[in-house]
């Protein structure tokens, strides 16, 4: 077990979220099983976690608005929706730093939830649909795939069987994608991919003004994390506190210097994807990216 929790803790972001879609989807898969099994009713303690599209049942369960981006409806299901976070989420994690990753994953799923909701009780055309919920990852996965795509148009990747293409065509195809298949079924799913995508689009084009529109919720969320951490009582009183040499504080300050990146590098490598595209970095270039994300 402890094995387990250290090869976790040196996962990356993008990895810890795959790891708890897939270590939840193993459990529910087990759970309804049982369910089943016991001649219960399939999917009860689903359905405490699903998005529902009524304000008055969504309201006697809030926590559904994020637990339901945790949740899928089969393998294809989380395998296509993990695919596409790990695809888009390492590009994320280069450019936008790994912090900001939960931050879009959350609102997108929020904004895809809200997005949904509002389209069941306004449209005409789902007037007649009885019971619906929401679940899967993929409003999320949209957000980042979009906010990575809007930060950075003009970068290149290259895919299998096709070669080089700009990261904006691949987000586009499934924008594109999601409002074509609204009316062939699932169409509060696609349009729940639509919020998330709407949330990431303009988070990247306010962060590229300088406005960081999801600090807030970072805020919230480090106010709620900060609650549950353990705080550690010294068993003795400090009476005497040394002075610090000037020495030691230029030390320090030299070595802040050192661990922060270089914000001009960051921009002169981000100028030279936009030109010519991430495969004409250098692989000490790619490196300081990687290594600057994860700070």
């Amino acid at each position: 077990m402890d094995d387990l929790k250290l090869k976790f803790k040196s996962f990356s972001i993008i990895e810890k979220l795959i790891t708890v879609n897939v270590v939840v989807f193993i459990a529910f898969y087990f759970i309804n099983t049982f369910a089943y099994l016991f001649d219960s009713s399939s999917g009860f303690i689903t359905d405490w976690f699903t998005f529902p599209k009524e304000l008055g049942e969504f309201l006697t369960k809030p926590w559904s608005i994020v637990t339901y981006a945790f949740l899928h409806s089969g393998f294809w299901h989380i395998a296509s929706n993990m695919i596409i976070l790990y695809f888009s989420g390492k590009y994320f994690v280069s450019y936008l730093t790994g912090k900001r990753v939960l931050t879009v994953y959350f609102l997108g799923a929020i904004m895809g939830a809200i997005l949904y909701m509002l389209s069941y009780n306004l449209f005409p055309v789902f007037s007649e649909v009885g019971s619906s919920v929401l679940l899967g990852a993929s409003a999320s996965v949209m957000a980042i795939l979009i906010a990575t795509a809007a930060y950075i148009p003009h970068m290149s990747v290259r895919l299998m069987f096709i070669g080089s293409v700009k990261f904006w065509w691949i987000a586009t195809f499934f924008v594109i994608l999601d409002i074509i298949q609204i009316p062939s079924g699932n169409a509060g799913g696609h349009i729940a991919h639509l919020g998330g995508a709407l949330f990431g689009y303009l988070y990247a084009v306010q962060l590229k003004k300088g406005n960081d529109i999801g600090s807030g919720f970072e805020k919230l969320m480090d106010a709620i994390v900060s609650m549950f951490k353990p705080r550690k009582k010294s068993p003795l009183k400090t009476v005497h506190k040394a002075k610090k040499s000037k020495n030691t504080t230029s030390k320090k300050a030299s070595q802040s210097k050192v661990k922060n990146p270089n914000q001009a590098e960051i921009d002169a490598i981000l100028d030279k994807i936009s030109k010519s595209g991430y495969d004409s970095l250098t692989k000490q270039e790619k490196d300081f990216l990687f290594k600057a994300g994860k700070d």
